[in-house]
């Protein structure tokens, strides 16, 4: 797979099998991810990567609650609404069952902190898919990441104090036919261009 053909090719995926990710595939999704470029070559993003299916379950509930308790207003964007709202329903698990979440944090002073860790977290992304394995981007702990409780469970795992979430991602294999990501690339209805 070419890098065009990877591009076009990388879709989110929201439904897991339960079958663990081998240390192999998962050092390699974290080193494009520490390859990636970054303002003034800081290299400041921290990676978390959670296997620990007990770790997962209690930051599923820790978001759950705290999503919960959150009212929404008109100018919040549509996925937290969501968010909200399947919280207050209850079984709302941000992160779709898969069984590796990868937490990216970075400097909470930084002033590109949010680009470094998108750059990484796009690497891979595009990683996971040319090794056949799905990911979805995840927002739901940036969202928190100034919740005092989350907070001090993520610096519990070795989150720095000066250190927030600034963005995640998650991976596993596909729960398709072939257990391979859908690959069928998407029309844009948005992101215009213009040639000049």
């Amino acid at each position: 797979m070419n890098t065009f053909e990877n591009i076009m090719t990388r879709r989110s995926t929201r439904k897991y099998l339960d079958q663990s990710v081998s240390q192999e595939l998962l050092e390699k999704i974290i080193e494009t991810g520490r390859y990636a470029p970054s303002g003034g070559n800081s290299q400041s993003n921290h990676f978390l990567v959670v296997q620990n299916k007990q770790i997962i379950d209690h930051l599923v509930k820790m978001v759950e609650k705290t999503f919960s308790k959150m009212e929404i207003n008109e100018n919040m964007y549509r996925s937290l609404q969501n968010s909200i709202n399947l919280s207050k329903k209850g079984g709302y698990v941000f992160c779709y069952n898969a069984p590796v979440l990868i937490i990216v944090a970075n400097k909470k002073d930084y002033g590109n902190n949010q680009a470094d860790c998108a750059l990484a977290l796009e690497n891979m992304m595009l990683e996971a898919n040319e090794l056949d394995l799905g990911s979805c981007y995840i927002n739901q702990l940036k969202w928190l990441n100034e919740d005092q409780e989350i907070l001090s469970y993520l610096q519990s795992l070795g989150m720095k104090e000066d250190e927030r979430v600034y963005g995640s991602l998650i991976v596993g294999y596909p729960d398709t036919n072939d257990g391979k990501p859908l690959r069928k690339a998407l029309p844009r209805k948005g992101n215009e261009v213009t040639w000049l």
